[in-house]
């Protein structure tokens, strides 16, 4: 008989617990709860002594962060769930960093597709993720990361000048002239920035348009961004580019 799936539940909000619960005894019968708790003490104490091979594991506690529970075990071999009610971007921090995650309310399907993704046959190798994660979470200051071919890089949305589509990959130009390449497709990130004054007007190109300093008359135009980023307009983004550069114009008024 295949070994069960030791599973502890950590989070301070108790219809949470409860609901998880629920859900691995009725969907998951590989799982095994083996112990619940509501503070970060009692994680702690619960992971230490039962040694799991899964957690689910709340942000947030009363008595501190589940990134002080993951700093404070002795026993590390395990994956972890997050779950989390924070804001959009933190989020798609999560997602893009391809850590598990749960957003609150809990719905099963999530569950389902977090639980789909864990490798538990491998040992936990998260931990430079993990504080990377911490580091964009506890900073009010909006980032993003992004998965690169050597791990995850940090890195300040609002230092972003532009973002580049190369094949399946997306270039990220900084302010600084620093270049990061991700390994995701241009798509995401256009999904991701579009409604904080980035827009694409090319296939291969999606600006911000903070750094924006002309747009020069044409078929479809060229803009040219601070430092000098002389980048096309394409004919079929030409209209709605102009709409939207009169949009931030009128925005910062």
């Amino acid at each position: 008989m295949p070994t069960k799936i030791k599973t502890l539940l950590l989070d301070d909000d108790q219809q949470v617990l409860i609901l998880l619960e629920n859900l691995m005894l009725k969907q998951f019968p590989a799982i095994q709860v083996i112990g619940k708790a509501k503070t970060v003490k009692e994680g702690i104490k619960l992971i230490n002594e039962l040694k799991p091979d899964l957690i689910f594991l709340d942000i947030e506690f009363p008595d501190g962060d589940g990134f002080t529970i993951l700093d404070s075990v002795s026993h590390s071999n395990f994956e972890t769930i997050f779950i989390s009610s924070h804001d959009q971007f933190a989020m798609k921090a999560f997602e893009y960093s391809a850590l598990h995650y749960l957003k609150k309310p809990i719905i099963p399907a999530e569950v389902n597709d977090a639980l789909s993704r864990l490798d538990l046959e491998n040992e936990n190798e998260f931990s430079s993720q993990i504080k990377k994660i911490k580091d964009g979470l506890i900073d009010r200051e909006p980032k993003l990361i992004i998965p690169t071919t050597e791990g995850l890089d940090i890195i300040k949305i609002k230092d972003i000048k532009r973002c580049e589509a190369s094949d399946v990959y997306t270039i990220f130009h900084m302010v600084n002239g620093k270049k990061y390449m991700a390994s995701k497709s241009l798509n995401n990130y256009e999904k991701l920035l579009d409604d904080i004054h980035f827009f694409r007007i090319h296939s291969k190109h999606l600006i911000n348009m903070q750094y924006l300093v002309q747009y020069k008359k044409g078929k479809g135009g060229y803009v040219v961004l601070e430092q000098g980023d002389e980048l096309e307009v394409s004919v079929r983004k030409k209209m709605d580019f102009m709409n939207r550069l009169k949009d931030y114009a009128r925005s910062l008024k």
